[in-house]
């Protein structure tokens, strides 16, 4: 029998009653489309895919609590009609009372929320919904989401201990440093970290406001003064962290430290403090300053070489390089368990402007360069060996770059020999090369002293300690008079020399030669080290190997440098350009002027090959050039 037209209507109609009183009692939306990810038994936090139009608050709700209001609204209803069945007076009395004590509550409320909701209100309107607009298409969210699903921000977000919570999308299809960058700009926040957990079916991200550093770490401060007093001797205190210490330990975790920064970024503040802790300890120093300024207070310490013009930090560089292969020899002779101050002070070599000192290294030696020579500049492969020799010959290149490039430091092996990195006042493009490891890279700031220590992939924003240029000299002059291990070369005048210091001499001068192979200690016979003796004169030769001394190409004779002369035979025949009243004023104040290496009657006689020395480095105006002439 043919099914007739009411039939089909009725069953339309049993089939549309069944799919309804399914979708009630599973708390789903009546029209059956599902426009969030909430199902039963979880709520929903955000929308789904090509879903148009308004959605609803309720489209959030878990299902239950759908169904137990909806359940609630019929059982209200029932209620009321079966109370106006039995006494229709009186449930319409109660209607009405109802209805204006309503009323009122909604009144009140209203105006409640109005007062009480006024800065949530400006928070989503100022902060929040303008995040969520910028955040859903990194996050592949869509945009008709509430952003409070999502989005947890406090109104007190700038506070130090606020927490902001952003629920992720589950496939975690985005760009991480994208979202960081999104939310750090459009909540305008700074220094902050970001704790990114995206396990489970519930990813989220807690952004933070890190704990700030000092506002100044200046010596001065006991506290201060205190940490750098305690400090071990090869970890010098670099500057303070939110709530503690930072410092480097040279023996275990990084032998070299590079400082990158732009003008005026505190370079040689950073190394003035590093250099005066171990100098207090009794280390040496070589400090290769081509701008001839940067550090005025090391001038004339003990145990100290200050090398500004060209010549001589050349020169110096390969003196260290021989000490180095010097320490080598002697550490693989006295075996793996001897004492490391048995191999000698530790020796800081600090090195200004590498961008500049390397590219006048280069010039000098094609300068001075003879034939059957290497082409590349015996110092810059002293240095080289000298970053790739490591802790255990106790050596330290402290190297500051306004941009260290591979090409800059001789490639990017050289580079990585510098575990520990200072940047301050960095570009983005600094950050990505010299940390790239480190992201989203924290911003730069201007504040003065403030720096990015970089330690084993660990960015630590530090405030660097501030030395004045009396404290750092004041600091390195304390050390004990025990420690004063003075290489010959290096030791100057001070204003009061320790008992150990000896004339410096032109036999004690540092070798000047243009091959390392004339450097290079000699090799010790045979195939296992014998045991180190505690006193003998093997130790001693291996200690102190013989060096040949090669003369400069400028002075081959060397007989030159090696006469002794008064003072105005030096201004009228080998000085000129310095008057000979300067001389004598520089002789009285100069704690850097040479010793005296004679007397002729009254008058104090002074080699020649150190008075130039002393007028190549003296402290001078700058100028503007970088040119050898």
């Amino acid at each position: 029998m043919a099914q007739t037209e009411f039939d089909k209507q009725i069953e339309e109609v049993t089939d549309a009653l069944l799919t309804g009183c399914g979708r009630f009692l599973a708390g789903q939306d009546m029209d059956g489309v599902r426009r969030t990810d909430a199902t039963f038994l979880r709520a929903g936090s955000r929308v789904l895919a090509k879903v148009e139009g308004t959605v609803p608050g309720s489209s959030y709700r878990a299902g239950w609590q759908r169904l137990a209001a909806r359940l609630s609204c019929l059982g209200g209803l029932g209620g009321t009609g079966y109370a106006y069945w039995h006494d229709p007076a009186a449930t319409l009395q109660a209607v009405e009372y109802g209805g204006v004590g309503a009323a009122c509550v909604a009144a009140a409320g209203g105006s409640a929320y109005g007062v009480l909701g006024r800065e949530r209100r400006e928070l989503m309107r100022e902060w929040v919904h303008p995040l969520h607009q910028a955040l859903a298409q990194p996050l592949g969210i869509a945009e008709q989401t509430n952003p409070r699903r999502y989005l947890h921000i406090p109104r007190n977000f700038t506070d130090d201990d606020a927490v902001i919570r952003v629920d992720l999308p589950v496939h975690l299809r985005f760009s991480r440093d994208v979202v960081a960058d999104v939310i750090t700009q459009k909540l305008a926040l700074q220094s902050v970290t970001y704790a990114w957990h995206p396990a489970g079916r519930t990813p989220y991200v807690l952004v933070k406001k890190a704990r700030r550093p000092p506002t100044k770490a200046a010596f001065q401060d006991a506290a201060v003064k205190e940490l750098v007093a305690n400090a071990p001797e090869s970890a010098p205190v670099i500057g303070i962290g939110a709530g503690e210490a930072i410092s480097v330990d040279l023996d275990s975790e990084s032998p070299h430290i590079l400082v990158n920064a732009s003008t005026g970024g505190g370079k040689s503040v950073t190394l003035r403090g590093i250099t005066c802790q171990m100098l207090h300890h009794g280390s040496q120093a070589s400090v290769l300053d081509y701008k001839r300024i940067s550090h005025p207070w090391a001038r004339g310490l003990p145990g100290v070489t200050y090398c500004a013009d060209i010549s001589d930090i050349h020169d110096d560089l390969i003196r260290l390089g021989a000490e180095g292969r010097r320490r080598v020899y002697l550490a693989d002779h006295l075996g793996p368990d001897a004492d490391p101050h048995a191999i000698g002070p530790r020796q800081l070599i600090l090195l200004e402007e590498v961008n500049a000192t390397l590219r006048q290294l280069a010039r000098y030696w094609d300068k001075i360069r003879e034939s059957g020579d290497p082409k590349v500049s015996p110092a810059i492969d002293a240095l080289m060996e000298i970053l790739f020799m490591g802790r255990q010959v106790r050596m330290h290149v402290l190297l500051v770059a306004q941009s260290a490039t591979a090409r800059a430091l001789g490639g990017p092996e050289v580079r990585e020999q510098f575990a520990t990195r200072i940047l301050a006042r960095y570009s983005m493009n600094a950050w990505r090369m010299l940390a790239p490891e480190i992201h989203p890279a924290p911003k730069s700031t201007k504040h003065p002293g403030r720096a990015q220590v970089v330690i084993g992939g660990t960015a630590r924003e530090t405030q660097v300690l501030f030395f004045t240029e009396a404290e750092a000299r004041a600091w390195a002059s304390t050390r004990p008079s025990a420690n004063l291990q003075t290489p010959a070369g290096n030791m100057r005048k001070s204003p009061a020399p320790p008992a150990a210091a000896e004339p410096h001499t032109a036999a004690s001068s540092p070798p000047v030669g243009t091959a390392t192979d004339q450097l290079a200690p000699p090799p010790i016979v045979g195939t296992t080290p014998p045991p180190a003796p505690s006193t003998g004169q093997e130790t001693a030769d291996l200690a102190n190997p013989p060096i040949t001394e090669a003369r400069s190409p400028a002075d081959p004779a060397g007989s030159e440098a090696d006469q002794a002369v008064g003072l105005r035979e030096a201004h009228e025949h080998h000085l000129g350009d310095i008057t000979l009243a300067a001389l004598r004023f520089a002789r009285a104040n100069d704690p850097t002027f040479p010793d005296s290496a004679g007397k002729q009657g009254a008058e104090l006689l002074y080699r020649v090959g150190e008075l130039k020395r002393w007028a190549r480095n003296r402290p001078r105006a700058a100028v503007g050039t970088t040119d050898l002439t």
